[in-house]
């Protein structure tokens, strides 16, 4: 123990300028979200290191360990996949190479986050889950957000086909549940000089991807509210008092996978063009646990001209993706922190540093603009890039990507309002005033789908005239099926004309789903049958159908079978509402929950107990946001609490407002903060 804290205490001292936390004070409101102020960024993002650690210092931990390919050391077998991942990817490298193209501001801003985290682990060693990881660094904190990006442009998605030498797969749209909505409207469509935003992002409730909410003052320009992930030293959603912004997950054509063509009786040799290259070989390695001892076990890996190489039975292929060329994303979003009007914001985007997501916004000055943004590489049009790539030309190593200012995207449009829900980005605002698709190349890999999230936003906000914020908040909170069904990735839609008495077995069931509003109400029979439907054609329909997703009348009729059987098993009964099937769980806390994949409140969940579901992914950081002329005016929930600690009274506080689609207030205003604080002090 005294080992342990000497070793890290002496490693803190590698920063210079330590900093000093007499310049840093907490405020602790009434739900336990932390108000930071400071003199210096550096000292705020070591403010919201030690408050961050002090509600989830475990997750944070586990975030730094998956990037810096030490996850196997903490959880063993089930970690090994992660760190040959990060290792694959050549995390540690591309840092070291690419590190001084950052911003020397933001490194000192990642200096004083590590010395939060560093300090923290000093003084809670029993809390450290792997001693290698300290001290943590700015390096090491990039590493992980390398790993991340590099999964969010769904590189590990193409890792996974070639170790499973499956690529068919690929072209076909996954059964996505996940996802977020955001939408903005201006004065000309609220009519009343405010303009609104709508933070609603769907992430999982718990684990690294979840979010931590705080609000950040200093005197260098940082004043924003908002939330971040678990090792994040500044805010990636949120409102300042000039602006707001929000993301939801993109999907168009950001990674692409080549084969190799080798040389015949050569292990390593490829031919590039003209030339032949050899292939550069590692050893990725991870630990298991065997009897408590850690054995290390290793994987062989290469590096060819496309990128990261792996070989499986067929040959060898490699990965390539924007986001294992960029390593500035965290500074960007740092700078959209700080950002004071719509031009600045613009400029700090064309540094196209983040590799994906949709991006809303909305401003003081009435600015409403929407971006499908991310690196997309410019492709070679003779090629068709849906599929594996030939690896032997110069012709398909793609190595520039398009601007900013050719991404499609949307400012102020007459329509006084941008949307998006993981859809089409040609389906951003009214009809008339969408970007052209043919303006963009088809090898981009635009989506062009609508689904039901998207479907209802876009009926919802048409059928208003002008919008008020009640209004607004109406359809934040909307949580209805549109008719017909309208998933991207399955059509069930013959289950709503499917008659009754064909199928007397479970013709009450089909009763009850065909007079079903379609709302998806805690209390709804209708929503319950449905649910439980949807959840076992999910389970053990959906992948035996997976190249027919026009689902059949008689594989629908089998599905109901299956539900009525677990309905009489569990419940004793055929009317089961939706909030006694589907909880929302944290600690002792349970109650019934809202919701649905692909409603506008959308709730994903996973087997609980007693034929229940718990919902783990979807509603979880909300941020309604108006501008007027009180200034910048926030409500926010999250779906449990501000901390992980179970003896928290704020481990799951926030779950009884958020089950009943309440808000609490947020502000800038100090005397507020001050006024509704629990506690008040400076990090040690």
């Amino acid at each position: 123990m005294i080992y342990n804290i000497l070793f890290i205490f002496i490693s803190v001292s590698i920063f210079s300028q330590k900093v000093d936390v007499k310049n840093i004070e907490i405020i602790r409101d009434s739900y336990g979200v932390p108000h930071i102020y400071s003199d210096t960024d550096k000292e705020l993002a070591y403010g919201l290191a030690w408050a961050h650690s002090e509600d989830d210092f475990k997750t944070i931990q586990e975030a730094y360990l998956a990037g810096n390919a030490l996850l196997s050391r903490h959880i063993g077998l089930t970690g090994a996949p992660v760190d040959f991942l990060t290792q694959l990817i050549q995390s540690k490298e591309t840092i070291d190479s690419l590190y001084e193209t950052i911003d020397k501001k933001f490194i000192e801003v990642a200096e004083g986050y590590a010395q939060g985290i560093n300090r923290y682990a000093q003084l809670n060693p029993d809390k450290v889950l792997v001693k290698k990881l300290f001290p943590i660094t700015p390096k090491k904190m990039l590493r992980y957000s390398f790993l991340q990006l590099f999964v969010s442009s769904e590189g590990d998605r193409a890792v996974r086909a070639i170790f499973e030498n499956d690529f068919e797969s690929l072209n076909f749209q996954r059964r996505n549940e996940l996802g977020s909505n955001l939408f903005s409207f201006s004065t000309k469509k609220t009519n009343n000089g405010e303009t609104y935003m709508a933070v609603n992002t769907h992430q999982p409730l718990d684990g690294p991807t979840s979010w931590y909410e705080a609000h950040l003052e200093s005197k260098e320009g940082t004043s924003i509210i908002g939330a971040t992930f678990a090792g994040a030293p500044c805010i990636l959603t949120g409102s300042n008092k000039n602006l707001a912004w929000t993301h939801t997950v993109n999907r168009p054509d950001k990674t692409d996978i080549f084969q190799l063509e080798m040389v015949k009786n050569s292990k390593r040799k490829y031919y590039f063009d003209d030339k032949v290259l050899k292939l550069k070989k590692y050893r990725g390695k991870a630990f298991i646990n065997i009897l408590g001892i850690p054995i290390r076990v290793s994987k062989k890996y290469y590096l060819s001209v496309y990128g990261p190489t792996l070989k499986n039975k067929t040959g060898f292929f490699s990965v390539r993706t924007g986001s294992l060329f960029k390593v500035r994303a965290l500074e960007q979003w740092w700078k959209m922190n700080k950002a004071t009007s719509f031009d600045e914001y613009y400029s700090i985007l064309e540094m196209n540093e983040i590799p994906g997501y949709n991006i809303g916004y909305a401003d003081k000055d009435d600015n409403i603009f929407y971006i499908s943004n991310g690196l997309i590489p410019i492709r070679n049009d003779k090629f068709k890039w849906t599929g594996v790539l030939p690896g032997n030309t110069s012709e398909t190593l793609w190595i520039n990507y398009y601007k900013t200012h050719e991404l499609p995207q949307v400012l102020n449009p007459e329509s006084g309002y941008i949307y998006n829900a993981n859809h089409s980005p040609f389906k951003s605002t009214s009809i008339d005033e969408n970007p052209n698709p043919q303006n963009f190349a088809l090898n981009m890999g635009f989506e062009t789908f609508d689904n039901n999230r998207s479907t209802r936003i876009f009926e919802l906000v048409e059928s208003y005239k002008s919008i008020n914020y009640e209004d607004f908040k109406k359809i934040k909170y909307d949580n209805k099926f549109p008719t017909p069904f309208n998933y991207n990735f399955m059509d069930v839609n013959k289950i709503m004309e499917m008659k009754p008495n064909d199928y007397p077995e479970i013709a009450d069931l089909i009763k009850q789903i065909q007079n079903w509003d379609r709302s998806t109400d805690v209390n709804s029979t209708g929503a319950g049958a449905y649910a439980m439907f949807y959840y076992t054609l999910a389970d053990k329909y959906f992948y035996k159908s997976y190249y027919d997703r026009n689902f059949s009348e008689s594989l629908i009729a089998d599905c109901l079978v299956e539900v009525k059987k677990n309905m009489k098993k569990y419940f004793n009964s055929t009317l089961i509402k939706l909030g006694d099937y589907q909880k929302l769980v944290r600690g002792d806390k349970e109650m019934p929950i809202f919701g649905m994949p692909d409603v506008i409140t959308a709730m994903n969940a996973s087997k609980y107990k007693d034929g229940k579901v718990q919902v783990t992914h979807g509603e979880s950081y909300i941020q309604l946001v108006k501008f007027s002329s009180k200034g910048t005016e926030i409500e926010s929930i999250i779906s449990y609490g501000s901390s992980d600690n179970e003896e928290s009274p704020h481990y799951n506080d926030q779950m009884e407002k958020y089950s009943k689609f309440q808000t609490k207030k947020m502000s800038f205003d100090r005397e507020w903060v001050l006024k509704n604080s629990k506690r008040v002090y400076n990090p040690q």
